[in-house]
């Protein structure tokens, strides 16, 4: 349902963006005016719109990669596009009807060719940017206490990872530097809370060799993991997937590709950590998976552990804190949010959710949530940090 009210709305901004570029390009050259130039930017700019939606019609090969890969990256710099040149069209509306003596200045030649090149600088700038910067990881530091016995333990260095998004954006290269940088936080445990895939097993490059750097993660305790949303096998197109009879579960091949890489899946289980301490792992609260009808209630999950422990929950979204805290749980662990991922996303995942990225104490749990390691569609970070959470634990 949210396609179809979409899809009217983004095809009109494209015939508005492509209204004031061939006015502005035909400023800059009368070249630009010629019937048959216009014609063809139109037809480039509908290739461009289009592209995803073709690729899917595709079988997988190197061109249906590429148009993937290309498409991603448009409706990265579509989306600043809109908001860019819906920023100026709503200044240059406002100065029109402003108060000023003299408003000739707002509509002349000159100002419409320096306000569309900064436009256009800016989205250059924010997309060229926006990418490198989300090919750096980045390692942020948090600390809790958690006021029960831990056993043989004093003190817990856990590795937070999540929302890998193994695919058309994220591949080998990013995953080198994660095992890197989460092995010199040398910590006890990594967990991994949830959309370790991308939806398409296919679409993953090379993951042999994935699995052989995935399998160089260190740790004392080991790798656990849980599966999020986008751990199943479905169709997206334009960042939309389409309801259908089935259950939605994981490809055979992702179960066999987490296996080989040497981490633990938790479904709706709990894990006993060295004698100290317990590891919950939740299913994704929609998609739940294979052999999962509906996943366990918070009071439900405790009531499979020792409560006098420390109990750690890793599930993917995070949601539901006020139960999972007035059932017993010291620490939550989750994903999915990506922080927003792109400016200004970040401020609406703070409207959404209670802990939308970082630290927060809700009652006598702490709950940290990851902006996550890769990428969800466009490759691209505007705002947020990819990143790994290097959690240090200690137990009074």
């Amino acid at each position: 349902m949210l396609a179809l009210v979409f899809l009217p709305l983004f095809l009109m901004g494209q015939c508005v963006v492509v209204f004031w570029l061939l006015r502005w390009l035909k400023k800059w050259h009368p070249i630009f005016a010629h019937k048959a130039i216009t014609v063809a930017l139109c037809v480039f700019w509908l290739y461009f719109v289009l592209d995803m939606y073709i690729a899917v019609l595709l079988p997988h090969g190197r061109i249906e990669r590429f148009m993937k890969i290309f498409g991603n990256y448009w409706y990265g710099v579509t989306l600043y596009t809109f908001m860019i040149v819906g920023g100026a069209l709503l200044i240059r509306f406002f100065l029109l009807h402003s108060r000023l003596k003299d408003r000739r200045w707002v509509s002349s030649e000159k100002t419409f060719l320096a306000s569309g090149s900064v436009c256009v600088l800016l989205i250059a700038l924010v997309c060229v940017g926006g990418h490198f910067h989300a090919k750096e990881i980045h390692v942020t530091r948090y600390e809790t206490t958690v006021h029960k016995d831990g056993g043989r333990l004093d003190d817990l260095h856990i590795a937070l990872l999540g929302d890998l998004h193994l695919g058309y954006s994220v591949g080998p290269d990013m995953m080198e530097q994660m095992v890197e940088k989460v092995n010199a936080c040398d910590p006890d445990i990594i967990l991994i809370a949830g959309d370790i895939f991308d939806n398409d097993y296919d679409a993953i490059e090379e993951p042999e060799r994935i699995v052989e750097i995935l399998r160089g993660l260190k740790s004392r305790y080991g790798v656990y993991a849980v599966y999020g949303n986008h751990d199943v096998a479905e169709p997206i197109i334009g960042g939309f997937t389409f309801s259908s009879g089935k259950k939605k579960v994981s490809d055979e091949r992702m179960d066999r590709f987490v296996e080989e890489c040497g981490f633990r899946l938790l479904r709706d289980e709990a894990a006993l950590i060295a004698d100290s301490f317990y590891l919950f792992g939740r299913p994704d609260e929609r998609r739940p998976g294979r052999g999962i009808g509906e996943r366990m209630t918070p009071a439900e999950l405790m009531r499979t552990m020792d409560a006098e422990r420390p109990v750690i929950v890793l599930e993917h979204e995070p949601k539901h804190l006020g139960d999972l805290a007035d059932a017993g749980v010291d620490i939550h662990l989750a994903g999915h949010t990506h922080d927003g991922q792109f400016f200004p996303f970040n401020l609406v995942m703070k409207l959404m959710f209670e802990n939308s990225c970082g630290i927060l104490q809700k009652g006598d749990m702490t709950s940290i949530v990851t902006s996550g390691v890769g990428v969800y569609g466009p490759d691209m970070r505007v705002g947020t940090d990819a990143e790994i959470c290097d959690i240090h634990v200690t137990f009074r």
